[in-house]
């Protein structure tokens, strides 16, 4: 790594779609800024930005990853950030602590949507950004870059515009024309771009692209406006400094071009970081941060790494702090700077800095931590989990042994969650896909020891009646002392769906003491937790009409047992059906898959299309309402990605129960039956 910089070290968050270059450009920004001595690549598995084994695995990066390096004096944090949509809540936690993002996208303009939701929230949190469109390298990529703009301002909320327009070479882009200075770039592999003659072939587009970025420029500068008017030509700080200005106040998005392979463009991206992003205490204010003069850091990401235990991964917003020291009662146990898996001991770290801070064990990721106090402050909220899997573990007594080993997944990861289901008795880890989940099962065995075997969840059906009855349950047992004896008469009637269960006494006369009337109810409770097709019972009355007792034999145990012989002779005569859960789903999809995201639903066994609506906030996007059993839910997230290029998502909560008869539901009774589960 370089040496330390004089100046306020600043973050940038590098961030876009899957496949789009992002760990190539952040290998490439660390190699030109002389932190690595040569480069990795992501298909030989040793880039800075994919170090652990799962990222090795699947040659794409799974979690986000941080490098320090100075690039020209300035101290810079990269973090490279993963481009699946499933694990976007590393990418928002991390753009939540830069000073700017870069958004790589690739030279294919149909491929601009996949960008839609990064920008989305970029624009949504006012993040200052930058585009980087990579992969120039690719033949008849500088004829496409126009195409690209158009494609990438309509995902766009802020305007775009071009600061560099290619050189061309036949099909290959071989420099550029810096549009703020006018001059013109060779490509040089290995080193800085050599200052050329424009090329007379180039003159017009850059005159063209020229006048358009000094318009956009102009829109938010009168004085620049009153130049352009009066044909004046633009100093060259002027223009700069409006372009550093509009940047950091989120007011537009340059765009840059290059190869990250090919180091190409890539040292003018990283001039215009330095030049454009803002320090750290501009992105304090941006954020909210509450002004102060005690040391403030906030915990951004947190790691439990083998051989070293827990790591608060922190950005110093204020102030400085320094190893042995206390943060709201927690002691400093070791300063660490990162360098993708490498950690470098530090004794310090100031204003601007992201650091791995040892063994805070009481702190989680979004705290404000200051010496006297944890601080509250703004943090992305947790996704809502999309897909789900029951976990049991294939050595016995590993069980809790797992429970620990998950929470601190989840502590990582706000986009996991555990639930512990009493019904069906399942440990149930929630993620938002396939490859998130299998993500997590292989942290499981690579840092815990844990093999588990996995299966979909168990759906939790209910029962109901259709049908009232008038039943009797008599329990009546002598074993030589005191016996046992309970006799009661129930009445027993459906209710609406959702009125829950409803009990009733009507005795007459004390034939059953008041005194057991508790024990009879809790008996009918308890038998309902699994009824006659084995699922819990719901919406019914049960009203106790008569019944007799013993002074000497009668007992709660022997009143709760008759109501349980009572509901259990009359529930086959009440004519039991199967309730299935049913979910509200509103699926978030561009307009233009629409119509796919309708079939998706009706494609579905019962599934409901409710109706479409815009989606509020969202230019050219909709909202697809949808009722959509329970049991068909499992993948759809897996189908919808597939359809939409990654973008569509969608939210979901139980809505109500529903009938299920015929086929459908005699399989899912025999398949209750043969699992045998517990009440």
């Amino acid at each position: 790594m370089s040496g330390n910089s004089q100046s306020t070290p600043r973050v940038a968050a590098i961030v876009g779609p899957y496949l789009s270059g992002k760990t190539s450009l952040m290998e490439s920004l660390l190699f030109v800024a002389g932190a690595l001595p040569r480069k990795g690549t992501v298909k030989e598995g040793n880039t800075v930005g994919d170090a652990s084994l799962e990222a090795k695995a699947r040659q794409m990066s799974v979690e986000a990853s941080l490098a320090a390096c100075t690039y020209q004096g300035e101290a810079w944090t990269l973090i490279d950030c993963p481009g699946s949509v499933e694990f976007s809540q590393e990418g928002a936690h991390a753009l939540m602590a830069a000073d700017i993002a870069v958004v790589v996208c690739d030279p294919d303009p149909n491929r601009a949507l996949m960008v839609a939701p990064t920008l989305k929230f970029l624009d949504d949190h006012q993040v200052p950004h930058v585009v980087f469109v990579n992969k120039m390298e690719a033949p008849g990529s500088g004829g496409k870059l126009k195409d690209v703009m158009n494609a990438l301002q309509q995902v766009s909320e802020r305007p775009l515009v071009l600061v560099e327009v290619p050189i061309r070479d036949g099909e290959q882009i071989t420099g550029y024309v810096d549009l703020i200075s006018e001059h013109a770039y060779k490509y040089e592999a290995g080193k800085d771009a050599d200052l050329m003659q424009m090329p007379e072939s180039v003159v017009p587009e850059e005159l063209e692209a020229r006048q358009v970025l000094l318009e956009k420029l102009a829109d938010f500068d009168d004085h620049l406006m009153e130049e352009l008017l009066s044909d004046m030509a633009p100093s060259f700080e002027e223009v700069s400094e409006d372009m550093a200005k509009d940047v950091q106040a989120d007011l537009l998005v340059p765009v840059f071009f290059g190869s990250a392979d090919k180091d190409a463009g890539v040292r003018r991206l990283f001039q215009a970081l330095c030049d454009e992003a803002p320090r750290v205490e501009a992105t304090a204010a941006r954020l909210g941060i509450p002004e102060g003069k005690e040391t403030l850091v906030q915990v951004i990401k947190t790691v439990h790494a083998q051989h070293v235990g827990k790591l608060s991964i922190s950005r110093v917003w204020r102030g400085e702090v320094v190893d042995g020291t206390s943060l709201a009662g927690n002691r400093v146990s070791g300063i660490n700077k990162l360098f993708g898996s490498q950690q470098l001991k530090q004794p310090k770290a100031g204003a601007g800095e992201i650091v791995a801070l040892g063994r805070m064990d009481e702190v989680h990721t979004s705290e404000g931590l200051s010496p006297s106090a944890r601080v509250e402050l703004d943090w992305p909220a947790p996704m809502q989990p999309m897909l789900a899997l029951s976990l049991h573990t294939v050595k016995s007594g590993d069980d809790v042994k797992l429970s620990l080993s998950l929470q601190k997944l989840c502590e990582e990861d706000a986009s996991l969650q555990v639930e512990q289901n009493a019904e069906t008795q399942e440990r149930i880890l929630w993620g938002q896909g396939e490859v998130h989940l299998k993500c997590a099962l292989d942290r499981l065995k690579s840092r815990f020891g844990l093999d588990v075997n996995h299966h979909p969840p168990m759906v939790p059906y209910r029962e109901t009646f259709t049908k009232g009855t008038k039943i009797h349950g008599r329990h009546k047992h002598q074993t030589g002392g005191h016996g046992q004896f309970g006799d009661v008469w129930f009445e027993i009637k459906p209710l609406p769906r959702g009125s829950g269960f409803v009990f009733e006494e009507r005795i007459v006369g004390g034939v059953v003491p008041r005194n057991f009337f508790g024990a009879i109810e809790h008996g009918v409770v308890d038998w309902m937790k699994r009824g006659p097709l084995g699922f819990p019972v719901v919406d019914i009355h049960v009203a106790l009409v008569d019944g007799s007792y013993h002074t000497v034999d009668s007992s709660d145990m022997a009143f709760k047992t008759a109501a349980r012989i009572g509901m259990s002779e009359g529930a086959p005569l009440c004519h039991p059906v199967l309730l299935e859960p049913i979910s509200e789903v509103h699926i978030a999809v561009p307009s233009e898959f629409t119509p796919k995201a309708q079939r998706l639903v009706t494609g579905r066994r019962g599934g409901q299309v409710l109706g479409f609506d815009a989606r509020p906030g969202w230019t050219g996007w909709d909202v697809v309402s949808a009722y959509i059993p329970q049991a068909e839910m499992s993948d759809v997230i897996v189908e919808l990605r597939s359809l939409t290029m990654g973008v569509g998502s969608f939210t979901w909560a139980f809505h109500h129960l529903q009938e299920l008869v015929g086929r459908d539901a005699d399989k899912v009774v025999e398949a209750r039956k043969a699992t045998k589960a517990p009440a």
